[in-house]
C-alpha cells in the first residue's frame, strides 16, 4: 500500500528475441483490386502478372490499401479511368501517396498529392520513386487547396479526397471551384451516418451524385459536376 492506496504487483519478464516490425507485418496481406496488386516489401515474390502492382509499407502515413476507404477509392478510380480519360488529377490529403500512385499507373499523366502532413508528403515521394513513378508524381504540403502549385494545376479532371467527413464538407466550395466542367470527384473517410451531411454539402455547390459504394460502416461518395 502506498498513499493509502493498493498498488497491484507486477512481474518482469523477458521477452524472446523476436523481430516485432517482420512480425507485425505478417498479417498485412496483400490487397487486391481488379487492376492493383498492392503490397510490402515482405511479399514481393507473390506479385502476380497481369496487374499494376505497388509496394507501399506499413507506416507514419495513412493509406496502404487495407482501410475500405482506401481500397473503395481504388476501385472506383478504375472505374473512371476505364470509361474516360483523367489528364490532370489531384490526390487530396495523400497519405502514403497509394491513390496518387494509381491514378499516375492508370492515366499515364504527370499526378498532384497534397497534404496538410509533411511526414506524408516525403513518404508519398519515396513510394513514387520506389515504385519507378517519381517523374510522374508531384507532392506538395497543403492545407486544403492553399498551394500555389494547386491554383496553378486547376480545373482538374478528377480529384480524390480520401480524409474525414467535416473537412470535406469545409472544402465542398473550394473543391467544386477546382474542378473542371464535368469533371469528377471521389470522396472518402465518411462514416454511413455522416454520408447524408456530406452529400447535401456538395450537392449544395451543384455537384451531382454519381454513385455510392458501402463498405461495411464506411461510404464512398462519387461526384460529378
Amino acid at each position: 500500500t502506498e498513499f493509502g492506496l493498493d498498488v497491484p504487483g507486477f512481474q518482469i519478464e523477458q521477452l524472446p528475441d523476436v523481430d516485432w516490425v517482420a512480425r507485425s507485418l505478417e498479417g498485412l496481406k496483400p490487397i487486391e483490386s481488379a487492376r492493383f496488386f498492392v503490397h510490402g516489401a515482405h511479399d514481393r515474390n507473390l506479385r502476380p502478372a497481369g496487374k499494376h502492382t505497388l509496394q507501399i509499407e506499413a507506416g507514419l502515413a495513412f493509406g496502404t490499401g487495407h482501410h475500405p476507404t482506401t481500397f473503395g477509392c481504388l476501385s472506383t478510380l478504375e472505374e473512371i479511368t476505364r470509361r474516360r480519360k483523367i489528364r490532370n488529377a489531384l490526390d487530396l490529403g495523400c497519405g502514403t501517396g497509394l491513390l496518387a500512385l494509381a491514378l499516375a499507373n492508370l492515366t499515364g499523366h504527370k499526378v498532384l498529392a497534397s497534404d496538410i502532413d509533411p511526414i506524408a508528403v516525403k513518404v508519398t515521394k519515396e513510394n513514387a520513386k520506389a515504385n519507378g513513378l517519381g517523374p510522374l508524381i508531384d507532392a506538395v504540403p497543403a492545407a486544403g487547396f492553399a498551394h500555389r502549385r494547386i491554383t496553378e494545376k486547376k480545373p482538374f479532371d478528377l480529384i480524390v479526397a480520401n480524409i474525414l467527413a467535416r473537412p470535406l464538407v469545409s472544402l465542398a466550395r473550394d473543391m467544386e471551384q477546382h474542378l473542371a466542367p464535368g469533371g469528377e470527384i471521389v470522396l472518402a473517410g465518411i462514416l454511413n451516418r455522416q454520408g447524408p451531411m456530406v452529400e447535401s454539402a456538395f450537392r449544395d455547390q451543384g455537384l451531382k451524385l454519381r454513385g455510392r459504394e458501402v463498405i461495411g460502416d464506411w461510404v464512398i461518395l462519387h461526384l460529378q459536376g
